[in-house]
């Protein structure tokens, strides 16, 4: 059986924007359904900060995989054991937080890929060849050349690093997480702060110098989403379901209350 394709890492490829549907609360196999019915291209299926089992998390991948849509899971900081386990079970794609240094990028990437270029574990035919895949060596490579390594820059000591981490082989995108990295800089929420855009900047062009992509997380409003992808990100969180349904649900009863008058 082919092996399922990733849409995401070819628009990625192309040069163009990639936008993901981020699940905290959804549970059933409808997520990936209604990421695509919306114009999503990826999952992202947050293990982090959502209450995930292991279980849900790849249900969902599996779910993923046939309609177009490319699963990616948040796993916790240096979770490698359960990140590996994902990409086992359906994910095309892992993002790790917190990552300050190269070392600690190196580590990752080694760890989600097949020799020779990781160090990455066989655990059998994988959900992702339909469990019917090649030979091994085949659909290791295969598989290696496929899935996405993302790795988040989230404090200042990641920036000064972004050049030396998007340098590291294996790792495919460098994703900015907004928020975390506003904490860290002592100026929280400020996502249009010369500091934030400087980082941005500097990412950016870390990027360009090493083939890789920018991605973002934590920018919604149309100001500063719309800086930081002319900057360049083209790895783009766009929302999740929980501020999707507050957002819409919200609007649909105010237009109600307004025509009560």
């Amino acid at each position: 059986m082919a092996l399922t394709v990733s849409t995401t890492r070819r628009r990625l490829k192309e040069g163009k924007l990639a936008v993901g549907f981020g699940v905290h609360h959804l549970r059933t196999v409808a997520a990936p359904v209604i990421a695509a019915a919306t114009g999503h291209d990826w999952l992202f299926i947050d293990g982090e900060h959502g209450a995930f089992t292991i279980q849900e998390m790849t249900q969902l991948c599996i779910a993923a995989l046939p309609t177009g849509v490319t699963p990616i899971v948040r796993v916790c900081a240096n979770a490698i054991d359960e990140a590996t386990r994902a990409l086992d079970n359906g994910a095309m794609g892992i993002v790790l937080p917190h990552v300050d240094t190269p070392e600690q990028a190196k580590r990752i990437a080694d760890a989600l890929h097949y020799p020779p270029m990781g160090h990455r574990s066989w655990g059998g035919p994988p959900a992702v060849y339909g469990y019917q895949p090649p030979g091994t060596a085949e659909a290791q490579a295969a598989i290696n050349a496929e899935i996405l390594t993302v790795v988040m820059l989230e404090s200042p000591e990641a920036i000064r690093n972004a050049d030396a981490i998007a340098a590291v082989p294996g790792v495919d995108v460098l994703f900015i997480g907004t928020s975390d990295l506003t904490a860290e800089m002592g100026i929280s929420g400020q996502i249009g702060h010369p500091k934030v855009v400087e980082a941005y900047q500097a990412a950016a062009d870390a990027c360009r110098k090493h083939g890789k992509v920018l991605g973002m997380g934590g920018v919604y409003d149309e100001e500063h989403a719309s800086r930081y992808v002319k900057m360049g990100a083209r790895f783009v969180l766009t929302g999740s379901d929980h501020s999707y349904i507050v957002t819409g649900a919200t609007q649909r009863s105010q237009f109600f209350e307004r025509l009560a008058g």
